[in-house]
């Protein structure tokens, strides 16, 4: 009855408002998908670098949010800078009944700024795909009949497009040392029309995000005899805007190889919106990671909060004619 339910929201809400002005999708594990979050990241790791994540938000409501995410990106000493590819796919409703599709490629030029501070100037240029199963899984008040239920046909119009392309540019800075990094990001530069029935463009997002490194450590080349690094301390910060809403999250990691785990609050102007609590795993070449959002808002009761799983692989960094600085920040 959820499934029919949601198909019920969906529907109206497709033929009242004409599609909601779109929000971004949000993910918990910021640096685990560090290309969606700045494009300024491309090939900030040197190495070849690859990353998936999946994303599960208010499960309670049966799955109304599924979000797959894959990238790839390294450095390439010839162009002074990294490239990067990011896939995604993002489906809302019933068996996705409204499901959106990006392909997003990027290249960040990359320059010293002085004798430890690096910089990187990020663009992305994406194509954007839109997709509505009108036919398959929508259902609306007008069909429902108090007995029976579903079994009446529609008055609701279909739109003259159930597939929409649009192009989309994002731009990203970032400045990094070995000890900290700071970086700024600007999405949807064109804001492109994604509406079915009318113009309804996406509004620009802009991002900033930075953060620490403290080792903790009275030698910082020291390992227990368990075989654990250095515990090192990362503060955080990450604020988004988009739309006229405000979004605030800090938290704080502890990365204690191979161990890492964090904490996060997430936060509008006049509320908290949810915890999320992290923990992963990483190795030299490999990580993987888990959060999960805990909700604390009016939503609470009904959501059941949100999951996300990361992996993320890095190979050896290829041999360079000019040495170039890797950003140093958590993995999650």
């Amino acid at each position: 009855m959820k499934g029919k339910l949601k198909g019920v929201l969906l529907g109206a809400m497709l033929t009242v408002s004409g599609m909601a002005a779109a929000q971004d999708i949000g993910f918990s594990q910021f640096y685990a998908n560090p290309l969606y979050l700045n494009p300024a990241f491309a090939g900030s790791a040197v190495a070849p670098r690859f990353s998936m994540v999946y994303r599960g938000q208010w499960p309670g409501l049966v799955s109304a949010y599924t979000t797959v995410s894959a990238s790839y990106d390294q450095y390439i000493n010839d162009m002074h800078g990294g490239i990067g590819v990011l896939v995604m796919t993002d489906r809302v409703g019933d068996h996705g009944a409204l499901s959106t599709n990006h392909l997003g490629l990027m290249y960040a030029f990359n320059f010293r700024a002085g004798r430890t501070v690096n910089v990187s100037l990020g663009l992305q240029a994406s194509v954007v795909n839109t997709n509505l199963r009108w036919d398959d899984y929508l259902r609306f008040p007008d069909q429902i009949d108090p007995t029976l239920g579903f079994t009446y046909q529609t008055n609701a119009q279909a739109p003259d497009k159930l597939s929409q392309w649009a192009i989309d540019f994002n731009a990203g800075a970032l400045v990094y040392s070995d000890k900290w990094y700071a970086g700024l990001a600007a999405s949807h530069l064109t804001q492109p029309n994604v509406a079915f029935y009318s113009e309804d463009r996406v509004p620009m997002k802009l991002t900033v995000h930075g953060g620490g490194l403290i080792n903790v450590a009275e030698e910082q080349r020291r390992q227990s005899s368990l075989g654990l690094g250095s515990p090192i301390i990362s503060p955080n910060v990450v604020y988004q805007y988009q739309g006229g809403l405000h979004y605030f999250n800090y938290g704080v990691y502890l990365d204690w190889m191979p161990f890492l785990v964090g904490v996060w609050l997430r936060n509008g102007v006049e509320n908290v919106d949810a915890f999320i609590f992290q923990v992963g795993v990483k190795q030299e070449y490999f990580r993987v990671g888990y959060s999960y959002d805990v909700t604390v808002s009016k939503l609470a009761n009904s959501t059941a909060g949100a999951h996300e799983i990361t992996v993320g692989v890095v190979l050896p960094a290829p041999d360079l004619r000019k040495k170039v600085r890797a950003i140093s920040c958590p993995s999650f």
